[in-house]
C-alpha cells in the first residue's frame, strides 16, 4: 500500500493516475473526502496515524502556507510509529546550496535531514520549475495581458510534471532508487522568455511577459530560491530522469502541445 500525499496537486495527481494504471494499491491523502483515499491533515496527528496505517511507502508532498519542515516531520513521525518502510519526498533543486548568506530551500533541506535520520528508506526528488507553472497565468494569457517574469534572463531545465510523477512511481516501487537524490531536470535550458516564445508558437497567439523583481510579498526562503535561480544557480541539466525512466525527459514544447486546450480563451 502506497500513501500519496498532495494527491490532487501538480505531481500527486499524476502519481495517483500512474499507480491506478499499473494496478498498484494506493491511498490518496487529502484534507477533503475522496473515494480513493483518506481525509487527513498534517496538523492533526491522529488523522496522520490513520492515513499511514498499513502503509508500506509514502509519497510526501507538503505545501505549507509559510515554508517549514513541520508538516514533513509530522508525517515522518507518524510513519515511523506505523512501521512504514520508505518515503519518497518531493523536494526542490538547489536545496541546501548557500546563496547571499542564506540557505536555498532551507525547509526542504531540514525535511530531507529528518527523513534521513528516521531510519526509513528514502529517495529525494529535486526538480526545478515545472512546465505547468504557466497554467497559473492562464487568465492573463487568455486576456492578452503580460505575465510576470520573476527569473529575469536566467535559464532553467524546465521539467514536465508528468516525468517527475513517473520518477516518483519508479522510486516508490523499485528498491534500486533507495538512498538516492535525483535532480530531475528537463532536456533544455530555457529562459522564461524562451518558454513564452514556445507557448506563443504552440497557441498561435501572443504570450507577453513583463520583467519584475518585486519579491517583497514572498517569504524569505522563497525569495532566496528565486534569487539563486536568477543568478544562474539552476542552469544545469542532469541525466537523472533518463536513467530513472529509461527514456528521454519530455520537452517544454511537447508539454505545451499536450496542454494547448487548457489555454483556450473562455467564451
Amino acid at each position: 500500500m502506497i500513501l500519496v500525499t498532495g494527491a490532487s496537486g501538480t505531481i500527486g495527481s499524476h502519481v495517483v493516475r500512474l499507480l491506478a494504471e499499473r494496478g498498484v494499491a494506493f491511498r490518496a491523502m487529502s484534507r477533503h473526502e475522496r473515494p480513493d483515499g483518506v481525509r487527513a491533515d498534517f496538523d492533526d496527528p491522529e488523522s496522520l496515524a490513520r492515513a499511514v496505517a498499513d502503509v508500506d511507502a509514502v509519497f510526501l508532498v507538503t505545501v505549507p502556507p509559510v515554508p517549514s519542515a513541520d508538516h514533513d516531520i509530522a508525517l515522518v513521525t507518524a510513519a515511523q510509529a506505523a512501521g512504514v518502510r520508505k518515503i519518497v519526498k518531493l523536494s526542490a533543486i538547489g536545496s541546501g546550496e548557500r546563496f547571499d548568506g542564506a540557505t536555498v530551500g532551507a525547509w526542504h533541506l531540514a525535511a530531507e535531514e529528518a527523513i534521513e535520520a528516521s531510519g526509513l528508506a528514502w529517495t529525494m526528488l529535486r526538480p526545478p520549475s515545472f512546465a505547468s507553472n504557466f497554467l497559473w497565468h492562464r487568465p492573463l494569457i487568455q486576456a492578452g495581458d503580460p505575465i510576470p517574469n520573476l527569473t529575469g534572463d536566467s535559464r532553467q531545465a524546465i521539467v514536465d510534471p508528468r516525468d517527475v510523477a513517473a520518477a516518483a512511481v519508479a522510486a516508490l516501487t523499485d528498491e534500486a532508487h533507495n538512498g538516492r537524490r535525483y535532480d530531475l531536470t528537463g532536456p533544455d535550458l530555457l529562459t522564461f522568455a524562451d518558454q513564452a516564445t514556445i507557448l506563443e508558437r504552440v497557441l498561435q497567439r501572443p504570450v507577453k511577459i513583463t520583467d519584475t523583481s518585486t519579491l517583497a510579498s514572498l517569504p524569505p526562503d522563497m525569495t532566496t530560491g528565486i534569487n539563486w535561480a536568477r543568478a544562474g544557480g539552476a542552469a544545469y541539466i542532469t541525466d537523472h530522469l533518463p536513467r530513472v525512466l529509461g527514456r528521454p525527459a519530455g520537452t517544454f514544447e511537447q508539454w505545451a502541445l499536450d496542454h494547448r486546450e487548457a489555454f483556450a480563451a473562455t467564451p
